[in-house]
C-alpha cells in the first residue's frame, strides 16, 4: 500500500504498517519478543512444585531425619539437586559442630538458593521494563524524521503523508507494549510461584536442620563431635 491509497481513505492495516515502520528499533523489539517467549517457556520446564520441593524427596529426607539416620540422609543429599537438599549439604558438613554454625551455613545456602531460583525469572522482568522504552525510542525517532520531511518540503507536505509518518512512529510504542505487557504478566505470576516454592523449601529444610546432631546436644554422638571439631 501506498501514501496515494492511504489519501484516498483506505487503511493500511497493522501488517503495513509493520512493513512502513521496520527499522532497527523493530528489530530490537523482535529480538526482545524471542527472548521473552524463550524465558516464559524455560520457566515454564524449570520453575514447579516437583523441581524445587519435590513431594517424594521431601518426604523421604524428613524420615531420615527423624530416624536419626544420618548417613542415608548425608548420601541421599549428594544425590538430589532439588532446593531442599542444596541448602542441607553445608548444614551437613557442620554436622557436630555449634548449632549457630550449622543454622548460618543453612540460612546463606537458602538465600543463595532463593536468588538463583528468582534470577531465572529476572529477565522477563527486565525485558518487560525496557520494551516500552524502546518503543518510545523508536516514535521519538519516527516522529523526527516526519517532522524533518515536513520542514523540508517548506511545510507543504499533505495531510495524508504527515499522518502516515506519526502513525508510523506511533506503531514503535505498540509493538513495545504489546511487548512489556505479557513478559511483566507472566514475571508477576512467577514471582509469586517461586516466593511460595522458595518458603517452602526453606521451612522444611529448617525443620530438618533442626534435627541435625550438633555439639553438646544429647543427640549428638561425641566422637563425631570431637573428630569435627579437631579435638
Amino acid at each position: 500500500m501506498t501514501m496515494h491509497m492511504l489519501a484516498q481513505g483506505e487503511p493500511l492495516g497493522l501488517w503495513g504498517l509493520f512493513r512502513q515502520s521496520f527499522d532497527v528499533f523493530t528489530i530490537l523489539l523482535l529480538a526482545g519478543s524471542l527472548v521473552g517467549i524463550t524465558a516464559v517457556f524455560l520457566c515454564l520446564l524449570d520453575i514447579r512444585e516437583r523441581t524445587i520441593v519435590p513431594a517424594g524427596i521431601v518426604g523421604r529426607l524428613r524420615d531420615l531425619a527423624r530416624a536419626g539416620r544420618w548417613e542415608d540422609l548425608e548420601a541421599a543429599v549428594k544425590e538430589d539437586d532439588s532446593f531442599v537438599s542444596r541448602v542441607l549439604r553445608p548444614a551437613m558438613a557442620l554436622s557436630g559442630r555449634d548449632r549457630t554454625a550449622i543454622r548460618d551455613a543453612a540460612e546463606l545456602a537458602a538465600s543463595e538458593e532463593s536468588a538463583r531460583w528468582f534470577r531465572k525469572i529476572d529477565i522477563l522482568n527486565v525485558i518487560g521494563n525496557l520494551g516500552p522504552l524502546v518503543g518510545l525510542a523508536g516514535t521519538v525517532w519516527g516522529m523526527i524524521l516526519a517532522f524533518t520531511s515536513l520542514g523540508a518540503s517548506g511545510g507543504q507536505a499533505q495531510a495524508a503523508e504527515l499522518s502516515l509518518g506519526i502513525s508510523k512512529a506511533l506503531f514503535h510504542t505498540l509493538l513495545g507494549l504489546c511487548l512489556a505487557i505479557p513478559c511483566l504478566l507472566f514475571f508477576g505470576v512467577y514471582r509469586g510461584v517461586v516466593d511460595r516454592l522458595c518458603t517452602r523449601a526453606i521451612v522444611v529444610a529448617g525443620e530438618i536442620v533442626e534435627r541435625l546432631p550438633a555439639r553438646g546436644e544429647s543427640g549428638a554422638p561425641a566422637g563425631e563431635s570431637r573428630e569435627r571439631v579437631g579435638v
